[in-house]
């Protein structure tokens, strides 16, 4: 299974912000929204992530001040990302490798999505169960 088949049909909005957003938006916007990260653009194009991690390392590194910064200086850059063509288990390993939670998908230099590790074991949570439902169902029948 690819990352595309894992994104096809959803037409949820991916929350961005630019590199010029203030950090205390962006982390307003992680706050309201219930999330914990996501993708910064510089233009269209995907500069890195925002995430909760970021908003811990820098207060606890520049205090207060750290709020009235630009997300530009304060997201984790560059960002690591994937293609559809990527597999859900290829996805995975670079998500455990690299320690990080979510991958911007790109398509000829534009993001299309933005998944998380939860997304990715969802999938294959599902796909095991599936699994094996077939193999009881095939034992019974035998």
């Amino acid at each position: 299974m690819t990352v595309g088949r894992l994104i096809e049909g959803r037409t949820r909005q991916v929350l961005s912000c630019q590199t010029s957003t203030p950090v205390r938006e962006a982390v307003s916007t992680l706050a309201t929204q219930r999330i914990g990260a996501m993708p910064v653009l510089d233009g269209h194009d995907v500069a890195g992530i925002f995430s909760e991690r970021d908003v811990i390392y820098q207060l606890e590194a520049l205090g207060p001040a750290f709020l009235d910064r630009t997300v530009g200086e304060a997201m984790t850059s560059p960002a690591i990302t994937v293609t559809p063509e990527t597999t859900v288990l290829e996805a995975l390993a670079l998500v455990t490798r690299r320690r990080i939670r979510h991958l911007p998908v790109i398509t000829g230099g534009r993001m299309v999505d933005f998944i998380s590790i939860g997304d990715l074991v969802k999938h294959r949570i599902d796909h095991i169960q599936s699994e094996a439902e077939a193999l009881r169902s095939y034992i019974q029948m035998a």
